[in-house]
């Protein structure tokens, strides 16, 4: 496993809500932002959801009012998504902000397929 691990992808039905895990296995993320990314078939990834180390949070449109970023403890990160659509099926990677001199850094991923 790498230095972010990603857990909780599943299939779920329209309208269900999953809650996406980051661990990490370093404490050195906690000053950093961190940020889950999704990239659905036959798209480019985008950023989905930022945290800063203050809590301070943002969302792209599409996740605003849906999907809330937070830890759960120093070591983790999650993504509560709510209302669940099947344009939200896509794989969804945890992201570590550069912060030199360390460089940013991926987790592997976990799918998330929305469907009837």
């Amino acid at each position: 496993q790498g230095e972010l691990v990603e857990s909780g992808g599943n299939l779920i039905q329209p309208g269900g809500s999953l809650t996406l895990t980051c661990t990490a296995t370093t404490d050195r993320f906690v000053s950093r932002t961190m940020s889950w990314y999704r990239q659905a078939p036959r798209k480019q990834r985008e950023l989905v959801a930022t945290r800063r180390p203050d809590g301070i949070t943002d969302y792209a449109d599409f996740a605003e009012g849906r999907f809330t970023i937070n830890r759960f403890t120093k070591n983790m990160i999650y993504l509560q998504m709510y209302d669940l659509q099947p344009e939200d099926t896509a794989v969804y990677y945890c992201h570590a902000q550069p912060s030199p001199p360390y460089p940013e850094v991926w987790g592997q991923g976990t799918s998330v397929t929305v469907v009837s």
